[in-house]
């Protein structure tokens, strides 16, 4: 009899695993016995994804809805990314209501998507040729910039939810003269020298305005970055035991500069803590836990985590979900190392430095300078960027009083005399810096070394010897990675939107993993911790550890999905 029952179970189990996400729900309701089958169709993890350029809205949700719920899948998590054309909060109505409540979703607009269209299971990397400072409602845009990626995951052994990064609503009266600097500067004066970034004339004639005057202006509260490490590290200690994830996606707004969040973030999550996301996007979400959820009313969303835990009553038979990390640079640093004497904020957008070359006193011309660098470039359109090295005390274990150096791009908008004028805030004097310019040999010499490192990793996974990360390709491409290696089910794309539409992103994953789910977004700003420092900062001091950038211009991050079996032992 017991055979008759071990093919019967193995008759229900071919079934049921062929069932819609739908159906194959309802099947594990029917009895205990049709619930241990279908938790056997589920017992590894699984991405699903899906991508529609229909022009309509509500049928491109149909579209990628349907195709990632077509097979059995118990998601934790949902990702859809909407082109710019589309209505945003339309966008995340329409999904969510689809999707049951208590599953947690982020819904953000993009500049291009990646992914296999629902329709023809053909991989396709859109992207849509609109700058940031464009119009994307404008008529000659509308017409093509839509469409959609949907991604669903179902990681067991692993807890998922989304956390806000709040700020406080509040209005007040603000004099001008209290968020600009001196008076003597004026647009004209810096359209002498802009610097390559095509849109730096509208940046900084936008906030360089009378002094003399005061407004009625919206002042937002202090983010509550505090709040946001400690409800991560909350978060998971109550469900791991630890107040390390296994894995962050984090999503920011895009009128808020997340360089000094980010900065925090490293400060605070140990390193094995995987990082990755979109630093420049606009985004909505729905919270998981309903205890958690805060009123749009009282809080702007600065940013939201995705964050990743594990589960600490996992089953000692289950096996374990990792991520793996793999970096693209589309940036090459040039000329000598350069120090900021002093910094000048203008709110929080921009900075106002004056540096000269480190070991020396003389201050630099830097709209001579930036002049020089103009004419030198090859290519007219490459943006310029400058590298910020700086030295910030660990929050991990404070008693150690131990520093990490970290880096993070500055787009420089142009110079006057000895002022050079760069996008974002939180230089402080001292610090150094080398210049950057995009770069798309190096960009393509970049992706090719990813592909190497991806490979390592499929070679790995597919041995029978047990490799360590660092075996394989550094410790970039994973963390905690406890010395075993599985199969690969899933990659995640965070590509550039600067490298023109004959780049494709998803190289490096489709042709190591061509039969497994791949989706991403093209986005302005990419983040993805580096734990292998390879920031190419060719000024490193002895004995000084890498410095780790999070925030990225010009290069494309890559998030390799992979699940190591349980231990025999």
């Amino acid at each position: 009899m017991g055979g008759f029952a071990s093919a019967n179970d193995d008759i229900l189990q071919n079934i049921v695993s062929r069932l819609p996400a739908l159906s194959f729900a309802s099947a594990a309701c029917v009895s205990k016995t049709w619930n241990k089958v279908c938790d056997r169709v589920l017992s590894r993890p699984k991405l699903a994804a899906a991508l529609s350029v229909n022009g309509s809205l509500q049928d491109g949700v149909k579209e990628v809805v349907d195709k990632v719920l077509s097979s059995p899948i118990r998601p934790q998590f949902f990702i859809a990314s909407v082109g710019l054309a589309f209505n945003l909060e339309e966008a995340h109505r329409l999904i969510s209501e689809k999707l049951h409540s208590r599953i947690p979703v982020i819904t953000n607009a993009t500049y291009g998507i990646m992914g296999r269209d629902a329709v023809s299971n053909a991989m396709r990397e859109v992207r849509w040729n609109i700058g940031p400072e464009e119009d994307a409602n404008s008529q000659e845009n509308t017409d093509f910039n839509r469409g959609i990626v949907l991604i669903a995951g179902f990681f067991p052994g692993l807890k998922v939810d989304t956390i806000p990064l709040l700020r406080p609503k509040r209005v007040m009266l603000l004099p001008v003269s209290n968020l600009l600097l001196d008076s003597h500067f004026d647009y004209a004066i810096l359209q002498e020298c802009p610097i390559s970034s095509k849109h730096a004339k509208v940046k900084v004639s936008s906030i360089l305005k009378e002094s003399n005057s005061t407004k009625m202006g919206h002042e937002h509260g202090v983010a509550m970055i505090d709040n946001f490490l400690m409800d991560i590290k909350n978060y998971t200690a109550s469900v791991s035991g630890s107040v390390a994830p296994a894995g962050i996606i984090v999503f920011g707004d895009k009128r808020i500069d997340m360089r000094p969040f980010l900065a925090d973030i490293d400060s605070a999550i140990p390193e094995e803590t995987v990082i990755v996301g979109d630093a420049n996007s606009r985004f909505l979400c729905r919270n998981g836990n309903h205890s958690r959820n805060y009123s749009a009313d009282e809080y702007n969303f600065d940013a939201v985590a995705l964050v990743f835990a594990r589960d600490k009553d996992k089953p000692h038979d289950m096996g374990e979900t990792r991520f793996h990390v793999a970096l693209a640079t589309g940036v090459m640093p040039f000329g000598p190392e350069l120090r900021a004497i002093s910094v000048t904020s203008s709110g929080l957008d921009y900075s106002w430095l004056i540096a000269s070359i480190n070991g020396f006193d003389d201050i630099l011309d830097c709209q001579r300078l930036l002049a020089d660098i103009g004419e030198e470039m090859d290519d007219e359109s490459a943006d310029v960027y400058i590298g910020v090295i700086q030295k910030r005390p660990s929050l991990i274990e404070p008693e150690k009083m131990e520093s990490r150096t970290y880096m993070a791009y500055y787009e420089v908008l142009g110079g006057e005399e000895e002022y050079l004028v760069v996008e974002g805030v939180g230089i402080k004097p001292g610090d150094k810096f080398l210049f950057y310019h995009s770069d798309s040999a190096t960009a393509s010499s970049s992706v090719h070394n990813a592909y190497e490192s991806i490979q390592a990793l499929k070679a790995a996974s597919s041995s029978k010897r047990r490799y360590s990360m660092r075996d394989v390709a550094g410790p970039s491409a994973s963390a905690a990675a406890g010395g075993r290696l599985g199969e690969v089910f899933g990659g995640l794309i965070f590509g550039c939107h600067y490298q023109g539409e004959s780049y494709y992103d998803c190289f490096p994953i489709f042709n190591s993993f061509p039969g497994v789910p791949i989706a991403g977004v093209i986005c302005n700003q990419q983040i993805g911790r580096d734990p292998t420092g390879v920031s190419m900062w060719p000024a490193q001091e002895s004995g000084e550890s890498p410095a780790i950038c999070t925030q990225h211009a010009c290069s494309t991050v890559y998030l390799v999905i992979s699940y190591v079996p349980p231990s025999p032992n």
